[in-house]
Formats: C-alpha cells, structure tokens, sequence
C-alpha cells in the first residue's frame, strides 16, 4: 500500500531522512517512533506529496507520488499533527468542501457526516465556525474529514494529542477496523503505550536512520517497547 525505497530529504547541511526504506501492507497498522527532530514528520510530508524529497522513491497503491501526485492524493488521508482547517467555515461547510473535492455523493456524505459526527461526539458543534472549536474538536473535525472520502491509506502525525480518552478510544477503534477492511495505515507518535498494543509493526528512526522495524514482537522481543526505545536512544 505505502512502498518507501531509499527516501533521503536534506535541510542544508542536515540529513532529516537518510535512505530510509518501509514497506507498509494492506490490512497493517504501521506505527512510527522516534525522538523530536528524528525524522518522523519529514517522511509521512514526503510521503504524501507535501515535500519535496532529494532521493529516492515513494508508491502509494503502486503509483508514483512525484509522477501521479493527484492519483496518490485520491488514494489516501493525511492528518497533520497540527491540523489547518478554514477557520471562517462552519464544521459542516468544511466537511461539504472536502467531500465536494472528491466528488462524494450528496446522500453518501450525508450519511458519512452523521455517522462519523455521533461517534466523535462532534454532531452539535458542526453549524459552529470553527474558529470557535477548541483543539480536540479540530483533532476530530479533521479525522471526520480525512475518512470521508474512504482513503485506502490514512496517513497520521500524532493522531492521538489533544483527543479525549473516549475519542481516542474511538480513534483506536476505526483504524483497526479501517485496516481489517483492506486499508492500511501509517502513523507517528510519541504514546508508546498505545503503539504497543495497536500496531502490527512498527519502525523506530534515530537522527533520520531507521535502527529498528518489524513486527511489534520482532522489534520488542521480551521488553516493553518503552524499553526497547530507550535502549536505542542511548546508544
């Protein structure tokens, strides 16, 4: 689903990725560990065609993210760590703008907008600029919009900050969900915790090199990842 061969992304005189190579799978919950600085958020903007990279290669579902930006774009979600949403809109003005760009029928959306609206708690809060949602709310406005359209790949940076423990519980449900339909999904964080228990593999970076990546007991072993990671950070 997401192919990632040799990505290096230079800053100056600074390597922020450094021939860095992940293969993520249908069906896989992906997740992305690494300090502040480490190169987690300059890979997933690579890979969604937000930055552009110096060397290497990125598919998504097979196509080229420099050669079919739109085809890939169409293919997936990403959800920044920090979303920027138009902030003079309504919830639902937004959501009806992104739907309109995919091309999502009005009663498909309709349906999509409720559903997603009652599991995030979100439904009474759309008529309201959003201007006037506090983080979280922008946290789920955003995940509302990104599943909209039905991405094969969700891509995420820290999905997890600034949602409440019912949210994120319901977060932790859908992407398990998303990838037991065929999906796959790809996601930074720093709650190692909820990277053990949900993902099927995961990768560590440290200064832009991968150091570890495999499945969650391949990378673990008998420890915790908590342990597994500081080990590395100290080397």
């Amino acid at each position: 689903m997401l192919k990632i061969e040799h990505l290096t992304k230079t800053y100056g005189s600074t390597k922020a990725v450094d021939d860095l190579s992940l293969h993520i799978h249908k069906g896989e919950i992906f997740g992305f560990i690494g300090h502040n600085g480490a190169g987690k958020s300059t890979t997933l903007k690579s890979a969604v065609g937000i930055l552009p990279f110096d060397e290497g290669t990125i598919l998504i579902n097979g196509h080229n993210i420099r050669t079919e930006p739109v085809t890939c774009k169409q293919e997936l979600a990403y959800i920044p760590d920090n979303p920027d949403l138009y902030e003079f809109m309504s919830g639902i003005g937004y959501l009806n703008f992104i739907a309109d760009i995919f091309g999502i029928d009005a009663a498909v959306r309709q349906e999509k907008i409720r559903r997603y609206a009652d599991t995030f708690e979100l439904t009474q809060a759309l008529a309201e600029p959003v201007s006037s949602y506090s983080h979280g709310m922008k946290q789920k406005l955003a995940l509302i919009s990104a599943l909209i359209h039905d991405p094969k790949l969700i891509i995420m940076d820290e999905p997890f900050v600034g949602l409440d423990p019912k949210a994120s519980h319901q977060l932790k449900q859908m992407m398990r969900e998303h990838c037991d339909n065929g999906g796959a999904i790809f996601f930074s964080t720093h709650v190692l915790e909820v990277a053990e228990k949900l993902c099927d593999k995961v990768a560590i970076i440290k200064q832009g090199r991968l150091v570890k990546s495999g499945t969650m007991e391949e990378v673990k072993g008998d420890d915790s990842l908590e342990e597994v990671f500081l080990e590395l950070e100290g080397e």
